[in-house]
């Protein structure tokens, strides 16, 4: 089952006061110009869903959208792109810095990197300050099919083993994907999957204390 599939525009939010009361969450998150819009358009199959620019930053705001489980999914804006006012990129950080480290909702968080260009800088700083939520992260290397099969599996390698400091603090796990060929859909449905899977499983077990001490 395609958990995207289906998935509509909710809303568009600028300001943290102004995030909506929503069910579980699920985020996407990488630097600008890695891939995001067009890995989440791949996951819908919607051509046009999440926005898609040559720009690098064009996203600017949070962007909220329904999924048929009753959930949703979360397009936070790319982080890295110097070339903005100043004013905007502190709007941008604080926005983007508070969603992740307060949202109550957020069950995960998937982000994105060009398997070209994994794991620079920012991808680190952005794992480190993400790491005291102690939820999930699932890494997507985008644009794999712009390395050979051979170069896609020695860069899943190198990260993996590059990502050694961060397991021990989280769950942080990793895989190829391609929006173009289509590659690691049902990968990202199943891991995603589970996070929601085990949400069910703890509201239930909730559900059930609750109703053994009446």
């Amino acid at each position: 089952m395609n958990l995207f599939q289906n998935a509509k525009f909710f809303t568009t939010v600028n300001h943290v006061k102004d995030l909506p009361d929503t069910g579980a969450e699920i985020a996407f998150v990488g630097r600008s110009n890695a891939g995001k819009s067009s890995a989440i358009n791949a996951l819908c199959n919607h051509v046009r869903l999440a926005y898609v620019s040559k720009t690098p930053g064009r996203t600017q705001h949070i962007n909220f959208f329904g999924l048929a489980n009753g959930h949703f999914m979360v397009d936070l804006p790319g982080y890295g792109y110097a070339e903005v006012p100043e004013v905007v990129r502190r709007h941008w950080v604080e926005l983007l810095g508070r969603y992740l480290q307060t949202r109550r909702q957020l069950l995960g968080l998937v982000l994105i990197m060009d398997c070209r260009h994994p794991l620079k800088p920012l991808d680190i700083q952005m794992l480190d300050f993400f790491a005291p939520t102690g939820r999930p992260v699932h890494i997507l290397l985008s644009k794999a099919d712009k390395l050979s099969r051979n170069d896609q599996l020695k860069t899943l390698s190198s990260v993996k083993k590059a990502l050694k400091p961060f397991t021990g603090r989280q769950e942080v796990s990793v895989q190829l994907f391609s929006s173009l060929k289509k590659q690691g859909i049902d990968e990202v449905n199943q891991v995603v999957g589970a996070w929601f899977a085990r949400l069910a499983d703890t509201e239930q077990a909730a559900d059930s204390g609750g109703r053994a001490d009446l």
